[in-house]
């Protein structure tokens, strides 16, 4: 990001009255109007925009005074600006749930004002335009990710969470200078500082790793006054010690005794909801997957459960007595008898 000197793209002082400054723009601005270049138009709209951007800045008082604080301090604003854009992500997966109340969606959304980032990092928002719209614009939408628990994700409902956010700096209010004009020390003019948050999140049943949950109205205060964005939660669910997911159906690995699969019995399974009794047939191989229906997790898009499979591993008797090493003895014999 390059500083922009707008005085000198003006061609006046430091020092000029706002008469000269508008005088200065409406000159310039006429004789690079890109109509009035027919033979470079492509350099003339560059040059255009750049005369109106410094207009932008010194033609409004606000904007102004703000500038001329920055002063050689512009450098460590912009690198708190840029930690603060590297703190939001702006990309997630396309699958959002929404929940809170807060602002409207109606309205413009933030976005970068055609002038150039450094415009955009320190002026955009501030003042009113000239005419005497206000300069109001929806704040950004933010987004975090928010770690989540398997029984978390099965049970749903209301989970506070701590974030760090991005939001109007309380010291001077978003401004990006103190009272007496000078930088504030807090923001270091970006008028933008990260702030910690503890919010309700209302977990819905079922989400999926990757998927959002936006709350409406906790994305950053609107510039100028304007309407808060969103806040967006991109769900990863921590790996669970037991059950493995895939879609709606769990899947956990449990360990039974060799006499179990080969007469078959009863044992005692783990699921989302407490402990199951579950049936092993006669002569159930290792490894099998047996299923218990509905005890998977919700699903999201429709009523009811996923299931639950459970693998069955077979688990070898160990510290064998002598009697029992002849009965395996004699079952190995008998074996073989019947393979001949």
């Amino acid at each position: 990001m390059n500083y922009k000197d707008y005085y000198e793209l003006l061609g006046v002082p430091k020092t000029a009255a706002e008469k000269d400054i508008k005088s200065a723009y409406r000159r310039l601005a006429r004789k690079w109007h890109p109509d009035a270049n027919p033979k470079n138009p492509h350099a003339a709209e560059t040059r255009f925009k750049e005369i109106a951007e410094a207009y932008e800045v010194l033609g409004d008082p606000e904007k102004r005074r703000k500038y001329d604080a920055l002063g050689s301090d512009w450098q460590h604003a912009a690198q708190q600006a840029e930690a603060q854009r590297r703190h939001r992500h702006t990309q997630g997966p396309n699958v959002t749930f929404d929940f809170g109340q807060g602002a409207s969606h109606a309205g413009a959304a933030g976005g970068p004002s055609g002038f150039s980032d450094f415009f955009d990092v320190f002026f955009q928002g501030i003042g009113r335009r000239h005419g005497g719209s206000p300069f109001a614009q929806r704040g950004q939408d933010l987004e975090v990710g928010i770690d989540l628990t398997l029984a978390d994700v099965h049970a749903g409902g209301t989970k506070s969470v701590s974030l760090e956010l991005e939001d109007a700096c309380p010291r001077c209010g978003g401004n990006g200078v103190d009272r007496n004009g000078a930088i504030c020390p807090q923001c270091h003019g970006t008028g933008r500082t990260i702030v910690p948050k503890r919010l309700d999140v209302a977990v819905p049943k079922g989400v999926a790793e990757g998927q959002r949950i936006r709350l409406v109205g906790q994305g950053a205060a609107g510039p100028g006054g304007g309407p808060p964005g969103d806040l967006f939660l991109a769900v990863h669910i921590v790996e669970d010690k037991r059950f493995t997911r895939k879609g709606d159906d769990l899947y956990v690995d449990h360990p039974v005794s060799i006499y179990d699969l080969v007469l078959g019995g009863t044992t005692t399974v783990p699921t989302m909801n407490g402990s199951v009794q579950m049936t092993i047939p006669p002569g159930t191989q290792s490894h099998r997957l047996l299923r218990l229906t509905g005890k998977g997790m919700p699903k999201i898009r429709s009523s009811g459960y996923g299931d639950q499979y459970v693998r069955l591993i077979g688990m070898l008797p160990t510290n064998m007595s002598t009697r029992e090493r002849e009965l395996f003895t004699e079952l190995a014999k008998l074996n073989a008898e019947r393979q001949k």
